[in-house]
């Protein structure tokens, strides 16, 4: 819808005969106001980054996965972080028993799951977990944003 405004043309005389003429002018005004043809200026925003993009270095952090088998031979943890990849993050025997390793993880929700000897287990010490398509369970790990208090 436009709208117009119409200036009429009149003629005023001054004390010294000068003339000021009007002309008729035609407006055509969009429907806030402006003129229907006038050049807008958007400005683009932007985009927005996450966090973990803008400073990866930043966001990771170690994670310890430990496990306790002492009859076991092998321990791996398979999980989103390594595209469920049943041997690609072995766990080292402590001798005691007890498995380990370490991960550097950026913050975020990862599902996991030990495999040892062939066998995949939730993690007994997880908080969380969630139904997989396998009528089981995985564990569930939330790695929180760092905190840092100095940027040197």
């Amino acid at each position: 819808m436009t709208h117009s405004s119409t200036i009429q043309e009149e003629e005023i005389s001054t004390p010294k005969g000068a003339e000021i003429g009007f002309e008729t002018a035609e407006l055509p005004f969009g429907i806030y106001g402006t003129p229907a043809n006038a050049p807008r200026k958007l400005e683009a925003r932007p985009p927005i980054e996450l966090v973990s993009e803008r400073f990866p270095s930043l966001e990771e952090q170690e994670i310890i996965f430990t496990f306790l088998a002492p009859e076991a031979h092998a321990v791996h943890v398979a999980g989103e972080f390594n595209n469920w990849s049943s041997d690609a993050t072995p766990l080292e025997n402590t001798g005691s028993g007890e498995w380990v390793t370490r991960l550097s993880l950026r913050s975020g929700q990862y599902e996991y799951l030990f495999v040892v000897d062939g066998r995949w287990f939730e993690d007994p010490e997880s908080a969380q977990r969630v139904a997989n398509p396998y009528e089981g369970f995985n564990s569930v790990l939330t790695v929180p944003l760092a905190v840092r208090t100095s940027l040197l």
